[in-house]
């Protein structure tokens, strides 16, 4: 998809293969990070107990230097958009068990994705005009009309207020 020239990016990426996790336990600790700004998310990866917060945090840190390199937003503007985990080739390996027999073990991998995006509110702030005029000026050009409120329907006890 192509952008346009005066198009605003808002959005930078990073991806790890082949990591050999299994997705479930990828999956668990992406849940942790979804919709966190960087830095929060940088201290929960590096509190959580599982071996998949390295390798993620790893994915976290390139998509905050892509974001910054490629598309030169702050790393304080950005936040974890969507973080997931898909299931990668499966090295298949055995074991001898008892009686002749043939015991499979399957050696997961995952692909890790991160899509970090730039907050709203800094959006907004690089959207707005440069310069506004003063409250004073606009009000001067801009003269208000008076408006007439219409008269509230009366209820019945407002009309058993009116009677007494």
């Amino acid at each position: 998809m192509a952008r346009e020239a005066g198009e605003l990016i808002t959005q930078a990426n990073a991806k790890a293969r082949f990591v050999r996790i299994s997705p479930y336990k990828v999956r668990e600790v992406c849940a942790l990070i979804k919709g966190k700004q960087i830095d929060e998310a940088r201290r929960v990866l590096a509190f959580t107990p599982k071996a998949a917060s390295h390798e993620i945090s790893k994915v976290l840190e390139s998509a905050v230097a892509n974001a910054e390199h490629n598309f030169q937003i702050p790393q304080e503007e950005l936040f974890v958009k969507n973080a997931w985990a898909d299931e990668g080739l499966t090295i298949k390996r055995g074991r001898a068990r008892a009686q002749g027999r043939y015991y499979r073990i399957r050696k997961r991998t995952s692909h890790i994705n991160l899509v970090l995006e730039r907050l709203p509110e800094a959006i907004e702030a690089q959207a707005r005009p440069a310069r506004r005029r003063p409250r004073a000026e606009r009000a001067e050009a801009e003269p208000k009309e008076e408006t007439q409120r219409k008269p509230r329907k009366k209820s019945a006890a407002d009309k058993e207020k009116e009677g007494e």
